[in-house]
């Protein structure tokens, strides 16, 4: 329940408090006093779109703060505790509008953004404007009007998850199929590709052998000379070799030793160099004799090198690149390929969602039309308590083949004003003042529906008079019964109903101009009343008269 607000630089309000009680309050005033600043004060720090423009004259910012009541509204506990913004048995929603920059929004003193602050509003206050009645001609309206009488909430939200998944999947095989051709070409490119490699057969280490043998091969004939020049120096050469010198030398310092001990270490060297002398001519003469010198092998490994720089190039790489390079176009060959088997699988999702969401929308059908009916008598028994005893009043559902995140109905309100005539739609046949009427209806009925804690009227009595507007005001009264109703009304049969009655007040001054609203007294709601009655001079009569209303509009 709205427990206070407090508005400053707003528009024209300076600053303003107001205290609101349980029950119904009614806010009367002359024509363009601003009545509706308040409302409008109350629709910004619910999460309206914001303005520069209502800030007042030269303020640097306009703030509006309301309080609620959390002991009747568990839902918007439950919001507060699930976004740790909860805090005692009380919420205080703020806004702030500045000149320059973005609004800033608060519950309970912790910034929030506007969404969050929209969730949480559309818990404590339903607010119904003058202009509403407009609105019901459109069809997403009555939809909407329905749906929320049949509390389909959940369910629908439910079925707007399932379309858009399937419309999701849709806009990914559609992307498919438009990229079929160019994948088709892709895949046959690929297909030859590895062809081309595979018929290479380049293994991964294959290069660096074949490079090792065509450069042994290569140079096979100035291998061998080197291999038989050192063989001839080192050992068979006719004059003294190598190791025949080394040998005399190790032998006459071996004997020497047995005189001088000293020479001991170099002659233990030089033995060891004769023996390191004769492993390598041994190694020299097996490598000598194993050497291959075929030219065949030779050619063929030059052409097996030609053919690996050719495909190379032609596939822009480096040699030693190609092996991994055919491993990349396999795994692109393949994931295109299985991208036949991934439209498979989106046909299989697709249906298969298709099916989910046919299933609930038909279920969506049943309880809508139901609904339907029950909500079209309970809209007629309203309108025959509002002057309206012929009116009758049908809700259409017809079931569509086009999927939409709301089902597939077509959901239309018929009425019929006459009898003996057939129901047409609402823009066909009814007028200004019955369409009013007929939104008042089911905004009466909806409010019994929803449980929202606060109820805000902004003129909805428009287009009515006389006796229907007594019942309008009686109606109200009984929904403050119950809720929290404030009525902006300028029919003195609704005013004289409400449990509370405000006054609004615009006062001109030099240079600026002031709204103000007051909480009046029973003399002071005579007074308005008869003001609302009468006309410029105020009688006596007009006063009794106001006076009876007053007192009849407080009985129960």
């Amino acid at each position: 329940m709205l427990s206070h607000i407090h508005i400053r630089n707003f528009v024209i309000v300076q600053q303003l408090e107001l205290e609101f009680t349980t029950g119904m309050t009614t806010l009367t005033g002359e024509t363009g006093a601003g009545k509706s600043i308040l409302v409008d004060a109350l629709s910004l720090v619910l999460g309206d779109r914001a303005d520069s423009k209502v800030i007042y004259q030269d303020a640097k910012r306009a703030e509006i703060t309301a309080s609620f009541h959390l002991k009747s509204v568990p839902e918007a506990n439950d919001w507060l505790v699930a976004h740790d913004l909860d805090e005692d048995n009380e919420c205080q929603l703020r806004r702030t509008i500045p000149r320059e920059g973005r609004s800033r929004a608060f519950i309970n003193g912790r910034p929030v953004t506007l969404q969050q602050l929209r969730e949480l509003g559309e818990l404590f206050v339903n607010i119904h404007g003058q202009h509403e009645h407009q609105a019901l001609l459109q069809r997403h309206t009555q939809r909407q009007i329905l749906d929320d009488f049949a509390g389909l909430g959940k369910t629908l939200g439910k079925l707007s998850k399932i379309y858009h998944q399937w419309r999701e999947k849709q806009d990914q095989q559609d992307q498919l199929q438009r990229k079929s051709h160019e994948r088709e070409d892709h895949i046959q490119l690929l297909r030859f590709q590895t062809r081309e490699l595979e018929e290479l057969g380049l293994g991964e280490d294959e290069l660096d052998s074949i490079d090792q043998e065509h450069s042994r091969l290569a140079n096979s004939d100035r291998l061998l000379d080197s291999c038989e020049q050192s063989l001839q120096t080192l050992y068979d050469a006719e004059d003294q070799t190598i190791h025949t010198r080394l040998g005399n030398i190790n032998r006459d310092i071996s004997e020497l030793t047995a005189i001088d001990p000293r020479l001991s270490e170099a002659n233990e060297l030089l033995s060891q160099g004769m023996i390191q002398i004769e492993e390598a001519i041994s190694s020299l003469r097996h490598y000598r004799d194993q050497l291959d010198t075929d030219p065949k092998r030779l050619q063929w490994l030059e052409q097996r090198l030609a053919d690996i720089h050719q495909i190379a190039r032609k596939h822009q790489r480096m040699p030693e690149q190609l092996h991994q390079h055919w491993h990349e176009l396999q795994q692109e060959l393949e994931q295109l390929q299985g991208s036949s088997q991934q439209q498979d699988n989106l046909q299989q999702a697709i249906d298969s969602l298709y099916e989910e969401y046919q299933l609930l929308a038909d279920k969506i059908h049943q309880q809508r039309s139901k609904a339907a009916k029950k909500l079209g008598k309970k809209i007629i028994a309203e309108l025959q308590q509002l002057g309206m005893p012929n009116a009758c009043f049908e809700i259409e559902v017809k079931a569509g083949q086009a999927l939409s995140a709301q089902g597939q109905d077509q959901i239309n309100f018929l009425v019929n004003m006459n009898p003996g005539q057939s129901p047409m739609p609402l823009n066909k046949v009814a007028s200004g003042g019955e369409l009013s009427r007929i939104s008042l209806a089911i905004q009466v009925i909806a409010a019994h529906s929803k449980l929202v804690p606060t109820l805000i009227y902004d003129e909805v009595d428009s287009g009515i008079g006389g006796g229907i507007a007594e019942v309008v005001g009686k109606q109200l009264r009984q929904l403050g019964e119950t809720r929290q109703v404030l009525c902006i009304t300028h029919l003195p049969q609704v005013a004289s109903q409400a449990h509370q009655h405000l006054q609004v007040h615009k006062q001109a001054h030099k240079k600026h101009t002031e709204v103000n609203i007051q909480t009046l007294l029973k003399d002071e709601r005579i007074e308005e009343l008869a003001r609302m009655l009468g006309g410029i001079k105020i009688t006596a009569s007009t006063r009794k008269h106001a006076s009876e209303m007053l007192s009849q509009g407080q009985v129960k």
